[in-house]
C-alpha cells in the first residue's frame, strides 16, 4: 500500500496535467514526488527509461507524458504522434513492471473512441467502429497504452489503471495558436483580438515575446504584427467613422462551423480524479469477476456536461472582454461532431468534478495574464 512518504514519479510533470497532478499530490500530503524534464530523461528510449527506474525505484507512477496537440498538429504530424506516444508508454509501463511499481495510472484521451460513437461514449464503445481520421495515429497509440495496462495486469498481476480524460484545460496549457488544443489556442486568439481592438501593441508584443508565433517575438514594427495576427485569424478593419486610437471592426476567426459539441474539464479536477484513482481504485475493482474476457477496464474522466464550440467561443469572448466579432471559418475542419464521455463509472466509484466551465475559463485566463505580466517584470 502507498503512504504519504511513498516515492511517486509523475512522468510529464511540467505539462498541463503533470503540474496539476503534482499540486494535487502535494495538497494530499505526499512528500516524495519526483519528475524529470525531457532534457533529463527521454522516455522514448528504453535503455535510459529502464536505467531511471532501476535507480529511482518509484512505488507509484502517474504517466501523463505524451506528445499532444490540436487538430492541425495531429493531422500533419501523424508519424510523430504514433511513434513517440507508443514508445513513451511502452517503455514506462514495461519498466514499471520490471521494477515492481505498486500502482500506475496511465492517462489516455477521449479520442480513443470511434468518430461516430454513440453518445455519451461508454467504456464499452471502444473499438466498435472507425476512429476520427485527423487524430487516428494518436488515438491508436493511446488505445495501445490502455490495452498494455490490461494485459500486464492479467499476465503479471500488476495494478496498472488507465484513465481516459475528456478535453482538458488550465494553467500551463499549450497556447500555441496552431498546434494547441481548442480551448487555450482559441482563448489566446480572442485575447490578442482584444489587445488589437484596444490598440494595445505593448500588450501584443509582451504576449508574442512570451510565446513567439512562427519565430516572431513581437519585436518588429506594428505593420508586421498586424500582418502576423491576420495570418492567425485575428484581423482589424479600421473604420473612418471612429477617431480613437483603438482598432475598429476586429474579427477573430474560429475554425469550423461552431456546431460540434465538446466536453471540457479543468485540469485541477482531472488531477484530483487521478489521485483519487491512485489511492482508492484497483484493477480488481474494475475487472468483471469470472468473466471469460476482460476488456475495457479503463475509466472515463469527465464532467457530464457539454457545450458547442460556438458557445465556448462566446464564453471566452466574455471572459477576455473582447468586444469584436467572432467569424466561423467553414473551410476549416470541425473534427468529431460530438465527444461526450459517459462518466457514470467514475461517479459510481465516488468522484465528481468541482469546477464549472465558466469558473475554470476565468482561472485559466487569470493565470495566462499573470504569466505574461510575470515575464515582463
Amino acid at each position: 500500500m502507498l503512504n504519504k512518504n511513498s516515492k511517486i514519479y509523475v512522468a510529464g510533470h511540467l505539462g498541463l496535467v503533470g503540474t496539476a497532478i503534482t499540486a494535487a499530490l502535494e495538497r494530499k500530503g505526499y512528500t516524495y514526488i519526483i519528475g524529470r524534464s525531457f532534457d533529463e530523461l527521454d522516455l522514448r528510449r528504453q535503455d535510459v527509461t529502464e536505467a531511471f527506474f532501476a535507480t529511482e525505484k518509484p512505488e507509484a507512477v502517474i504517466l501523463c507524458a505524451a506528445k499532444v496537440g490540436g487538430i492541425m498538429a495531429n493531422n500533419t504530424l501523424r508519424a510523430e504522434f504514433i511513434y513517440e506516444n507508443l514508445m513513451i508508454e511502452a517503455n514506462v509501463i514495461h519498466a514499471a513492471y520490471l521494477h515492481g511499481v505498486k500502482k500506475l495510472v496511465f492517462l489516455g484521451s477521449s479520442c480513443i473512441y470511434p468518430r461516430d460513437c454513440p453518445q455519451p461514449m461508454k467504456e464499452d464503445h471502444l473499438l466498435t467502429s472507425p476512429l476520427e481520421y485527423t487524430n487516428e495515429p494518436y488515438a491508436i497509440a493511446k488505445i495501445a497504452g490502455l490495452k498494455m495496462c490490461e494485459a500486464y495486469n492479467l499476465r503479471y498481476g500488476t495494478d496498472f489503471i488507465a484513465v481516459m480524460p475528456t478535453n482538458l484545460y488550465g494553467p500551463n496549457d499549450n497556447f500555441n495558436l496552431t498546434g494547441g488544443h481548442v480551448m487555450p489556442s482559441l482563448m489566446r486568439r480572442i485575447h490578442l483580438g482584444k489587445l488589437l481592438e484596444n490598440g494595445d501593441f505593448a500588450g501584443i508584443r509582451a504576449d508574442l515575446k512570451r510565446r513567439p508565433v512562427d519565430g516572431f517575438d513581437g519585436s518588429g514594427p506594428e505593420g508586421e504584427i498586424i500582418d502576423l495576427l491576420a495570418r492567425q485569424g485575428v484581423k482589424s478593419q479600421k473604420s473612418e467613422s471612429r477617431k480613437s486610437k483603438s482598432q475598429d471592426g476586429v474579427q477573430v476567426e474560429v475554425w469550423g462551423t461552431g456546431r460540434p459539441l465538446r466536453e471540457f474539464m479543468y485540469s485541477g479536477d482531472m488531477a484530483d480524479a487521478t489521485v483519487y484513482v491512485m489511492e482508492k481504485i484497483s484493477f480488481r475493482d474494475l475487472a468483471r469477476a469470472g468473466a471469460a474476457e476482460v476488456r475495457n477496464t479503463h475509466i472515463n474522466i469527465g464532467t457530464g456536461e457539454e457545450i458547442t464550440i460556438k458557445d465556448l467561443s462566446l464564453l471566452l469572448k466574455e471572459t477576455t472582454g473582447f468586444g469584436g466579432e467572432l467569424v466561423f471559418d467553414h473551410s476549416k475542419p470541425d473534427g468529431t461532431p460530438r465527444k461526450f464521455l459517459d462518466s457514470s463509472k467514475l461517479h459510481s466509484l465516488g468522484f465528481r468534478h468541482a469546477t464549472t466551465l465558466r469558473d475554470g475559463a476565468q482561472k485559466m485566463y487569470n493565470w495566462y495574464i499573470a504569466d505574461i505580466e510575470g515575464d515582463r517584470q
